[in-house]
């Protein structure tokens, strides 16, 4: 696989859109992870109300997969449940891992991330904004 597969101009456009970057005053909860592989370092910050997410951002200091796969939940979480964020990593998950089907909704633009199946070294930069953000929403209690 070439670099521009992985790396194609849709991906690279939402990782240019940077939807959510940036922090949030008083959050609920706060999680940042990094990736000892590659370096790659995600915070998200979450608000929660009546069950969902109204408010979150992130920070990112990391490659193209994972500043474009922060971008899509900094768009698609706000309005969603924790239940939702989680199906929607597990099928993101199954996508990679195993060649299942992208998810779907909110989370369609994640379907962008189906060539990074092909580089199992690379899979980790697209699910650590998901796994910063389960950690937020478990310290927020939801």
């Amino acid at each position: 696989m070439s670099s521009e597969d992985l790396y194609h101009a849709r991906l690279v456009r939402l990782a240019r859109e940077a939807a959510g970057a940036g922090t949030l005053e008083r959050p609920d909860a706060s999680a940042t992870l990094d990736s000892p592989l590659c370096g790659d370092e995600v915070t998200v910050h979450v608000k929660l109300a009546e069950g969902r997410v109204v408010a979150l951002a992130h920070r990112v200091r990391g490659c193209v997969l994972c500043q474009a796969a922060a971008s899509v939940i900094g768009r698609a979480a706000p309005g969603a449940t924790p239940g939702d964020i989680r199906a929607a990593r597990a099928r993101l998950a199954d996508m990679l891992e195993r060649g299942g089907p992208a998810p779907e909704g909110r989370f369609a633009d994640l379907s962008a991330f189906k060539p990074a199946a092909a580089v199992p070294s690379r899979r980790g930069c697209v699910l650590l904004p998901f796994d910063a953000l389960e950690q937020a929403l478990a310290r927020a209690g939801a």
